[in-house]
């Protein structure tokens, strides 16, 4: 039997009721998801899901991220809600392909995981999984495993094997209007253009879950545990001077009171630099290579190529500031003397993240 799988949440369970009830078939994975987005958001859960098959000794096989293809087949249908006429699409997508898969391994059966996920339809699901079972000329197997509480014994399975839990779907369209809904920053989709992994982004949480893997491959036990802390993201920056735009670099939880200020430099205390309003402090490339022990010879390697997030946020508390402190701070070749203009659009927003913590017993 060939299993469609969406995620190891999802999966995890559904392999397992599998095995169980259906003891004489050999369940071959197959991860078929070119609706999640970003790719980053695909491999943490291609790798999540490769743990869970690993721990299930069930063979798995990946299908082609083909985006484009998914995408063409959605256009128009951008707006709509969850369970619409989108996910219709988006079902027969994946289940077309699993299904050709299935018949093309000389399957006689298939069926999906998403068939557990609370989000979506089962009948749905069913209608466009027997319809292209019959293309194929194989059969859709369409097992009900959220009833009576399956569910919930999802949930407990996927906390107890620490699975990695999604928060959205994976589709785009799905992703934007969940946080529209939510009134929070859709953060998954900010990459900055340096490459600098933030806080709570999928790349960290793909550095959380390589590493988790690493562990288990020697042995060690460990925990995810979550934790509350306030989380910034960069939207939007330029700096003019005499309306003559120059190369800055803006440190990790800078802010404004709006998204533009003006002034000049009135003053210096130590390498900080203060303007006139809103705050704003500028620092040297070289105080700045000189306090965090970095050597860029100009900002152009800076702004592409910084430091760590983590090495870059505890600057402030190096400049003597409060670690609480929102301030714009603007790292700059030489301190700008004639008059400022500084547009800043960033976010603060309180988040949760997962950190892995060795167990001690």
């Amino acid at each position: 039997m060939l299993v469609h799988i969406c995620c190891a949440v999802d999966s995890h369970y559904f392999l397992q009721k599998l095995q169980k009830d259906y003891p004489d078939e050999k369940l071959v994975g197959f991860f078929y998801d070119p609706n999640i987005h970003p790719y980053s958001e695909y491999y943490l859960r291609l790798l999540d899901v490769k743990r869970s098959c690993k721990m299930l000794g069930i063979e798995l096989i990946e299908g082609e991220y083909d985006t484009e293809a998914w995408l063409e087949a959605v256009r128009g249908l951008e707006h709509e809600p969850e369970k619409g006429a989108r996910c219709a699409v988006c079902f027969d997508r994946r289940f077309e392909v699993s299904a050709k898969k299935a018949a093309e391994l000389g399957e006689k059966t298939f069926t999906s995981t998403l068939l557990t996920s609370p989000k979506k339809s089962l009948k749905q699901l069913k209608t466009a999984g027997d319809a292209l079972a019959e293309k194929e000329g194989i059969s859709f197997v369409a097992p009900d495993y959220r009833k009576a509480s399956g569910t919930q014994e999802q949930n407990i399975l996927a906390k107890e094997d620490q699975l990695y839990r999604q928060d959205y779907c994976g589709c785009l369209f799905g992703l934007t209007m969940q946080r529209e809904q939510q009134q929070k920053l859709a953060d998954e989709l900010f990459v900055p253009i340096s490459g600098q992994v933030q806080p709570e982004s999928i790349e960290a949480r793909i550095a959380l879950y390589e590493k988790r893997w690493k562990l288990e491959e020697q042995g060690v036990t460990y925990r995810i545990v979550k934790q509350r802390f306030l989380n910034w993201r960069l939207k939007f920056a330029t700096l003019k001077v005499r309306k003559v735009p120059v190369a800055a670099h803006i440190l990790p939880y800078s802010t404004l009171r709006g998204t533009y200020t003006r002034g000049k430099v009135e003053y210096a205390t130590g390498v900080l630099h203060h303007m006139s309003r809103d705050e704003v402090k500028f620092v040297t490339l070289d105080d700045y290579n000189n306090l965090l022990g970095t050597d860029y010879t100009d900002m152009m390697q800076l702004i592409f190529a910084p430091p760590p997030f983590e090495q870059e946020a505890a600057l402030r508390s190096i400049l003597g500031l409060d670690s609480y402190d929102l301030s714009s701070i603007v790292i700059v070749e030489t301190v700008p003397e004639n008059k400022i203009e500084l547009i800043l659009d960033a976010e603060t927003y309180s988040d949760v993240k997962e950190v892995l913590l060795p167990t001690t017993s």
